[in-house]
């Protein structure tokens, strides 16, 4: 049987050190590279986290715009109803000045003007309770919320004045429902 020959222990610490000097070498590169992987992931980390900041930003504002969008539609659901009932306002105001004109006044002509009077206050207070105003039409014209339709002279009154109020306007809350339908002053 043949015996193996044992490295030589001079051999062995020449390996070992050969093995520790590479050892050394790589560590500076290694420590490097380690670094600039530390570097990148923390500059990853701060790109993500603006991320997460700037979704949750987005999101608050998306459920503060969608809660006022619900608002909104919540105060002014009615506004097409509100629409129609103008016109009902105007005929019941058009049938009170036909009663006013008429030169026979009887008692059943009272009785029938007071109920119209009535009805047309019950009718007005309602919606008022609802957020449904006249708009005032005393004085300049405003052209977010008159409508002018023709002009005429008029002493009293300056340029740009309104002199006659053709049609009543109303608002609901902050919006027009219908303009008021006006003659300035030339």
């Amino acid at each position: 049987m043949a015996r193996k020959k044992k490295p030589a222990s001079k051999e062995l610490n020449k390996e070992k050190t050969q093995q520790e000097e590479q050892n050394q070498e790589i560590e500076p590169q290694e420590e490097a590279s380690c670094e600039e992987e530390l570097k990148k992931c923390q500059e990853e980390l701060e790109a993500q986290k603006d991320k997460y900041l700037r979704a949750v930003a987005e999101f608050e504002n998306y459920k503060k715009r969608l809660e006022r969008e619900k608002n909104n539609a919540l105060i002014y659901a009615n506004e097409a109803f509100a629409k129609d009932l103008l016109t009902v306002l105007d005929t019941f105001e058009n049938a009170l000045k036909s009663i006013e004109s008429l030169d026979e006044q009887s008692e059943a002509v009272e009785k029938i003007k007071e109920g119209m009077i009535l009805t047309y206050e019950k009718l007005l207070s309602i919606l008022k309770k609802h957020g449904i105003e006249e708009i005032e039409c005393e004085g300049e014209f405003n052209p977010e919320v008159h409508q002018a339709v023709t002009q005429m002279e008029s002493d009293e009154h300056n340029s740009g004045d309104i002199v006659q109020v053709l049609q009543k306007g109303y608002k609901l809350k902050d919006r027009v429902l219908r303009a008021s339908m006006v003659a300035t002053c030339k």
